[in-house]
């Protein structure tokens, strides 16, 4: 990729972080876009910006003219999507829109990854969507598709499964491990809370992930929609009873109804697979690394 400038969307957020230190590393001058927080990595441009704000995302695009736009920013939260679905919209999908018309005006010939959600679904089943967060998601996806067929610019899209690893992260595995780490040293008493243990994910390394995205950069054909994924599936219980062997202490879990079934995971990965990616960063390695993270966090304190 030499020396090409990459804009990153969510910097500062759990995946932001990685793709920072993952371009910067890959030799690539590197811009990121952040609302709040901060960027961890060294020698990366920091750039102050809301991305609801049109005329703010026209002036960084711009000035930066990317030769590469990863898009992560945008809210991840179900719960926050039911309480102000309009404030998931202006995250999720207009930011979204913002930005390819920005780069339709001002630099048509950025290489853009679209990061989206394994929560998406196909126009076939808005009648289905389980929440405005899906359906957010979804839009997002029906209008990266549209501005790629209408305006020819050159858009991959990518839906990852659950991202685990080392890292602030508002996912599961991030949520248990910081618990468990608070536990070893005393400042958590409350056993952990599980409302359906048989519940199914199929949990990625965030390195992986990203290291998708650098991928696909290269070899991802315009237009298509990648999914990417570790091909295993597991229970929240596999997930915990794993974490649990990984730390001295003896972890108490609530789990409130052990009845309700766990929904099958269906992730294709084929279409990448074919290309020749494939995640390298084992299961237990991911939790391990989360799990040692928020141990640092906490001896931090």
């Amino acid at each position: 990729m030499g020396t090409k400038r990459m804009l990153i969307t969510g910097a500062s957020g759990f995946t932001g972080q990685h793709a920072c230190e993952y371009f910067k590393t890959m030799g690539m001058e590197v811009y990121g876009v952040v609302n709040n927080g901060k960027i961890e990595t060294k020698d990366v441009h920091e750039i102050r910006c809301d991305l609801s704000d049109k005329e703010a995302i026209e002036t960084v695009i711009k000035d930066i003219k990317p030769h590469y736009l990863l898009h992560l920013a945008g809210q991840n939260e179900v719960k926050a999507s039911w309480e102000n679905p309009i404030e998931s919209f202006e995250i999720n999908t207009f930011s979204t829109l913002y930005l390819l018309e920005a780069l339709r005006k001002h630099h048509p010939a950025t290489k853009i990854v679209i990061v989206g959600s394994a929560l998406q679904s196909d126009l076939s089943k808005l009648h289905a969507l389980p929440h405005p967060y899906s359906l957010t998601k979804t839009m997002q996806i029906v209008i990266s598709r549209s501005w790629e067929k209408l305006f020819s610019l050159d858009i991959t899209i990518v839906k990852p499964s659950n991202l685990i690893g080392p890292g602030r992260s508002n996912g599961v595995c991030g949520l248990f491990a910081e618990k468990i780490a608070k536990m070893e040293q005393g400042n958590s008493k409350e056993p952990l809370q599980v409302s359906n243990p048989n519940a199914e994910r199929d949990f990625l390394d965030v390195r992986d992930a990203v290291d998708a995205y650098g991928f696909l950069f290269e070899k991802g054909s315009k237009g298509e929609v990648y999914d990417i994924a570790s091909g295993n599936s597991r229970t929240l219980k596999e997930l915990i009873d794993t974490l649990k062997q990984l730390t001295p202490i003896v972890v108490q879990v609530d789990y409130q109804d052990n009845s309700k079934k766990g929904d099958p995971v269906r992730i294709n990965t084929k279409k990448i697979s074919e290309l020749g990616w494939k995640p390298r960063i084992s299961f237990n390695d991911s939790v391990q690394d989360s799990l040692n993270f928020f141990r640092s966090e906490q001896l931090k304190r």
